[in-house]
């Protein structure tokens, strides 16, 4: 082996990567190291071909090079508009586009600077190609190192699933994983990924679909025009909110809202499940912890809305099309016009949610006279400190920090409460730009779960787990603000209620007596805003698996003493 070409492997191996780990470094403040571990992998398999045919180590690595050049620009491009991955998202994206949108899109983004971008870049690829030469090696090592390099790649994921550990589903998911940042696979694995969750979407659409309307629907607003706003945050518990009592001024903006008398916050809210999809599948439907599959055999808050006549927005800045997020999409897919603003890969990817505030000023100005608007942030969700700007970096010292953390917890929690502040800007910015609208409306704004950031001393989990709950995992806010015109002709003052404890498994109720719509499954006990509102257990926990199901009071009183 003493003799084998290392230089000219190197330039072989580097011309490979080129295509995709340039991207992948790029990425790095965004998406960390994983992107660019699973391009240095990736890139490997590209060798075995040049390896068993060295004479041909020019034409075929011009072959190959020219199909990852073509991908890579491609990923390149997104990232230099956007500064952020090319994924199944945007793939979702492009093909949801109309082709009017897309030339916009051309018109607007392709420029002299990014083709200059590609120029370069290209003349590098080229290059590098000119440097390439063959490397012999021994027959038996030719093959060995070609079957290794292919089994790293596309036999390891499997691995878990050949002992047992996994089914085959989730041994395909860490090779999709691994196979998505590099080129040319970010556009093949992204569009199987794609293919494969809109086929989802479409069966939950289909089902959807052909439920029967709710019966005796009656809307006690009649046709005066409104607008109706729910803002739906992301991991924010609201024991880390000075709206709730946290000794860190981290919603200043809210809390001068609630001050002024504008913002109605109502103290003891929870969620029922500590994890996205799970929660909101049972807050926009008639899904409860006793009855979790409501939600796939009766309309939902979508259905509701459309069939009392609104014209629906969905404004998202989670990611689109993934696994975790089909139901998510079938929801927005309901809507009459939709925004997906965030197209990374991996969910802790930054996407601050400022992207948010055009979008939602653009719905406002629908003249349609009756609008539903649905805005779901990003909000708190880690990586917290990927959350705000620069600018919201404010909580960096010990001041209000347990003694018992070091240093990098720290930082973590420091970085948690700078991620609540830039909420609360972005939230009480909503408010703001839904106000200069004139608006005859309400804006409602809660989080879909909680989140343990080292706040609890009998809890040192980092984020959720429902077999080790803890009170700010399922804490949340749940603020409304009423414009003046709505005011006139309902009511405002819920001082008397604002102390109720409630869950939202049971929103749907609330949301309906806010808007002023009866119906047969409506249930004024289940609202939190109704005379007749009744204490209900609020059950936390798996709901698959009933054993497993706590009283969250029991709970808070068991943290309590």
């Amino acid at each position: 082996m003493s003799s084998i070409d290392w230089f000219g492997l190197g330039w072989l191996y580097l011309f490979f990567w080129y295509f995709s780990g340039i991207t992948q470094t790029l990425l790095i403040r965004t998406s960390r190291f994983t992107g660019l571990r699973s391009a240095f992998y990736m890139s490997l398999i590209w060798l075995a071909p040049v390896l068993l045919f060295p004479a041909a180590t020019k034409a075929i690595s011009a072959g190959i090079g020219v199909i990852l050049w073509a991908a890579s620009v491609v990923s390149l491009s997104y990232w230099a508009i956007y500064k952020t991955e090319f994924s199944q998202s945007v793939v979702f994206t492009i093909f949801e586009s109309n082709p009017e949108e897309s030339k916009e899109y051309l018109s607007q983004y392709v420029n002299l600077a990014l083709l200059a971008g590609i120029a370069v870049y290209t003349a590098i690829a080229c290059l590098l190609w000119n440097h390439l030469r063959p490397v012999y090696l021994p027959r038996h090592y030719a093959i060995g190192v070609s079957v290794a390099v292919l089994i790293l790649n596309f036999v390891e994921p499997y691995l878990d699933y050949f002992r047992g550990k996994v089914n085959f589903e989730s041994g395909t998911s860490k090779l999709f994983r691994r196979m998505e940042p590099a080129a040319p696979w970010q556009l093949v694995v992204g569009y199987l990924q794609y293919r494969m969750q809109l086929g989802n979407v479409k069966k939950l659409l289909a089902k959807n679909s052909s439920l029967p309307p709710l019966e005796n629907l009656v809307d006690a607003n009649g046709d005066a025009p409104r607008t109706l706003v729910l803002v739906i945050g992301e991991s924010t518990t609201s024991q880390r909110m000075s709206l709730y009592g946290y000794p860190r001024k981290t919603t200043p903006r809210l809390d001068a809202l609630k001050e002024k008398g504008e913002l109605s916050v109502f103290r003891d809210v929870i969620a029922s499940r500590v994890y996205t999809v799970e929660m909101l599948q049972q807050a926009l439907s008639f899904a409860h912890q006793e009855e979790p599959d409501r939600f796939l055999t009766e309309p939902n808050l979508m259905n509701l809305m459309k069939q009392a006549g609104y014209k629906i927005h969905w404004i998202t800045n989670q990611q689109t099309m993934t696994h975790r997020n089909t139901l998510m999409t079938m929801f927005s897919q309901q809507a009459d016009e939709t925004r997906y603003l965030n197209q990374n890969r991996a969910q802790n990817a930054s996407s601050p949610d400022f992207v948010v505030l055009d979008p939602f000023a653009e719905a406002l100005a629908d003249p349609a006279p009756k609008k539903f608007i649905v805005v779901h942030l990003l909000g708190t969700h880690s990586k917290y400190a990927l959350r705000y700007p620069e600018a919201f970096d404010v909580f960096s010292g010990r001041e209000h920090v347990p003694e018992r953390l070091s240093d990098k917890q720290t930082a973590i929690f420091n970085s948690y409460d700078n991620a609540v502040l830039y909420n609360d800007f972005i939230v009480s910015r909503l408010i703001e730009i839904f106000s200069k609208n004139d608006p005859n409306g309400f804006l409602l704004y809660f989080s879909d779960h909680g989140e343990e950031v080292f706040n609890d001393p009998a809890h040192e989990t980092l984020g959720r787990n429902e077999s080790k709950p803890s009170v700010d995992m399922y804490a949340v806010p749940f603020a409304l603000w009423m414009s003046p015109e709505w005011k006139k002709t309902h009511r405002s003052d819920f001082a008397s209620m604002l102390d109720r404890p409630y869950s939202n498994a049971r929103f749907i109720h609330t949301w309906s007596d806010l808007a002023g719509l009866r119906y047969d499954r409506f249930q004024p006990e289940s609202s939190l805003v109704n005379a007749a509102f009744q204490k209900k257990k609020r059950w936390i926990g798996n709901p698959d698996i009933p054993k497993d199901l706590r009283d969250f009071d029991a709970l808070f009183l068991e943290n309590a003493n």
